[in-house]
């Protein structure tokens, strides 16, 4: 498995693949962010039964025609909502299977038992699919710290909505190769404590290039945003 490399410039992540532009978490979302040439594609995971599927909230009312939690539908049941244009919710082995090579994909773990079915599908990757750059990230640290010791050759990142004391020493037990700041957190001084650490520094959800350039300013290493056309020129 690689490792995702430092850029000389600016890594540009789609949230959710271009979700500004097309509905989130879906495939068109996905390509769609690959058209526009974003350096790496960020999509969240959930199980569903035994199968991991590709959407941010526990349950589907806002992003689908369905109701209730996603643990109270069959797969069958979840595969035949619309998520947005006709498109449905996708599985990760979809997803992966969508983004090319060379764009690198960021996996959210969400809601528990995440972090060991990922790591199953990470292990079972091979041919192209073996050789792309994934990073693995969550708020769910115990989820993350799963995955890690099972993957530990796999690059993983703790998201903080809020700075907090302990965050140095979460990302030094699981050898984080990023941190993730939400825009909310990101301070100049931060960011740099972050790097002093020895980790990258990312910060999400920036759909403002000015915020974008002054971030870059403070030395962060990238962002994830909802629209990707107005940051990859």
């Amino acid at each position: 498995m690689m490792l995702p490399q430092s850029s000389p410039g600016y890594l540009i992540f789609g949230h959710r693949g271009a979700a500004g532009l097309a509905p989130e978490n879906t495939l068109g979302s996905f390509a769609r962010a690959v058209e526009l040439g974003v350096d790496g594609i960020e999509m969240d995971v959930r199980l569903c039964g035994k199968r991991l599927v590709v959407i941010h909230d526990a349950d589907v009312d806002r992003t689908t025609n369905g109701s209730g939690p996603v643990t109270d539908h069959s797969f069958s049941a979840l595969r035949s909502l619309d998520a947005g244009c006709g498109e449905t919710i996708p599985t990760l082995e979809e997803a992966l299977d969508t983004v090319p090579r060379e764009v690198m994909v960021n996996i959210e773990l969400k809601g528990p038992g995440t972090g060991e079915p990922v790591a199953a599908i990470v292990r079972c990757l091979d041919g192209d699919r073996r050789a792309r750059a994934l990073l693995v990230s969550s708020f769910d640290y115990v989820e993350l710290a799963r995955f890690r010791s099972l993957c530990p050759d796999v690059a993983c990142a703790p998201l903080a909505g809020r700075w907090s004391v302990g965050l140095r020493d979460t990302a030094a037990e699981l050898s984080a190769w990023s941190v993730h700041l939400s825009d909310r957190a990101a301070t100049a001084h931060r960011v740099a404590q972050v790097r002093r650490w020895g980790h990258r520094c990312l910060v999400y959800t920036v759909n403002d290039p000015e915020r974008g350039r002054l971030l870059r300013s403070w030395g962060v290493d990238g962002l994830f945003t909802d629209f990707p056309n107005r940051f990859v020129s």
